[in-house]
């Protein structure tokens, strides 16, 4: 049985209010370099943050924007661009490959340049799968990679994937860090106490920043549109799937009806020509 809104505890993290609260404020900052690092796992180690602004326009005004959700740079001045993705959309690939796009140009600075860039890093945390070849698999690291060695062509561009459907794992099973934010993300909108096996200082954080008796009138007001906003994406969603479901079955049984048909007359035929050969016998027309 859900939890009403009446007696949530905590936000839904899948709400652009609450992602952008508990990850995209310098006030939460450590929520965010804890979940990078734990995402990480020693391959980059992240010390610091610094939040850039989101919006971004093309080169002349006329051109395409692109808002991102949370943008930031590490110490070493590389670039993280994290997305929340509630829904799956065409084209999401190439959505997310154009996003990468902006973090790139940005480096190139006025006057001579030799091209060299840093790091860039597109994350993005899906509300749905893309990849159902295999249900075990739910965090993709994706890099330029040479077909023939099977190298990676090029480090300094990495999209990182994380399909939470597939995250299933009890509290009892929560091992690494990155377990634990996952299960939090995942779950954080229907506890209704903190568990205790998120204990480490950062989960106390977390649960701090997301308890919604704890809001002031205008983020409780922006947190309920943010819930409302995302209650109507999930229930287009939903009728978009049930409506494809019916038409798929009507066009299913509307095939099958037609096959049938066929496959009847087919089978009709050979009777047909054995009634035609007995009533050219009983005219007296030889057998053969």
């Amino acid at each position: 049985m859900g939890i009403s809104a009446s007696q949530e505890r905590y936000v839904n993290f899948y709400t652009d209010f609450a992602f952008k609260k508990l990850f995209g404020t310098e006030m939460n900052k450590e929520l965010l370099v804890s979940f990078l690092n734990s995402m990480f796992d020693g391959k980059e180690v992240i010390q610091d943050l610094n939040y850039l602004n989101v919006g971004h326009l093309g080169h002349a005004a006329a051109e395409r924007k692109a808002v991102f959700d949370v943008y930031c740079e590490n110490e070493k001045g590389e670039k993280h661009l994290i997305e929340m993705q509630k829904t799956n959309q065409d084209y999401f690939k190439d959505r997310s490959i154009y996003y990468s796009t902006f973090p790139i140009q940005e480096q190139a600075p006025q006057g001579r340049w030799n091209f060299q860039q840093t790091k860039v890093y597109t994350i993005g945390i899906l509300n749905f799968t893309f990849d159902d070849t295999d249900n075990e698999v739910l965090h993709h690291e994706v890099k330029l990679v040479d077909l023939h060695s099977q190298d990676v062509f090029y480090d300094k561009l990495t999209y990182i994937y994380l399909e939470m459907p597939k995250f299933h794992k009890t509290e009892a099973e929560l091992v690494t860090i990155f377990d634990k934010w996952l299960y939090a993300i995942k779950n954080l909108a229907t506890l209704m106490e903190r568990p205790a096996v998120l204990q480490e200082a950062v989960f106390r954080r977390l649960f701090e920043q997301a308890e919604i008796a704890m809001f002031d009138p205008t983020e409780l007001r922006s947190y309920r549109e943010s819930q409302k906003d995302y209650w109507d994406l999930c229930a287009v969603t939903e009728t978009a799937e049930r409506k494809g479901r019916v038409e798929g079955l009507i066009e299913g049984e509307s095939i099958g009806l037609e096959k049938g048909r066929a496959q009847g007359r087919e089978d009709g035929r050979p009777q047909e020509r054995i009634a035609v050969a007995r009533s050219l016998i009983a005219m007296g027309l030889p057998f053969e």
